[in-house]
């Protein structure tokens, strides 16, 4: 994709996710986005940066670090957002500023033992699976609170709320009523003593629906990139 479409498509991005926010009384810069940029080369991240987008999203390890390792000299804000594999917990506490999808405990206390002390701790979300869907991460509702206590006593990670990865819904209400009990969810944590401010939730197909339900953090690839080369 040339450096003007990709512009554009940005351009695109920005103004949806800020008209989203002001159709709700929010203001723009209440709802940050990450930049899904898996399957992406460096190149074209670069080009992204280089329009202002400082959050980036990875998938796939393999992939990330050489493009994190090419693109080091951008001081660029990574975002992990695949599942975590215990034995890819190292790498990951070395190489990420955020992660979006823990959901265990060990892997939690992984995380936290292998993050070096001469970095910030990670910021991390708990994702939470709101509809039982074969092959997707996540924790039931019900496990939520047990696991922030244990997440928040950690001392390398920082819980800074919650995120969720709903199946695709056509409809605005259909979707905004998951992404609402998600954003019930964090109140509740909030109410019982927790200090979180991040919704990570909505992506290129549903992110008016996440920004009306409150996303603080919207993660967009298409939208940004265009559709991903097969193979």
């Amino acid at each position: 994709m040339s450096a003007n479409d990709l512009s554009g498509r940005y351009a695109q991005t920005r103004t949806r996710i800020a008209s989203a926010a002001t159709r709700c009384g929010r203001a723009a810069e209440s709802v940050g986005l990450v930049a899904i940029s898996k399957g992406q080369p460096a190149a074209a991240v670069r080009q992204v940066a280089e329009l202002g987008q400082r959050d980036f999203g990875e998938n796939y390890l393999q992939e990330a670090i050489p493009k994190m390792q090419e693109l080091e000299d951008l001081r660029l804000t990574w975002h992990f957002t695949g599942q975590v594999q215990a034995n890819k917990t190292r790498l990951i506490a070395s190489h990420f500023d955020w992660i979006h999808t823990l959901d265990r405990e060990r892997i939690a206390a992984r995380l936290s033992e292998q993050r070096s002390a001469h970095l910030p701790p990670i910021n991390v979300c708990i994702q939470v699976q709101l509809e039982a869907e074969e092959g997707k991460g996540g924790i039931k509702p019900e496990e939520l609170a047990d696991l922030a206590g244990r997440i928040r006593a950690l001392p390398r990670l920082r819980l800074r709320g919650l995120m969720t990865l709903p199946p695709p819904r056509d409809a605005f209400d259909a979707q905004k009523a998951v992404f609402d009990r998600l954003a019930a969810l964090l109140r509740e944590l909030n109410v019982s003593g927790f200090d979180l401010d991040t919704l990570s939730m909505g992506m290129s197909a549903d992110v008016e629906a996440a920004v009306a339900a409150g996303a603080t953090l919207v993660r967009i690839g298409t939208g940004v990139f265009g559709e991903r080369k097969k193979g």
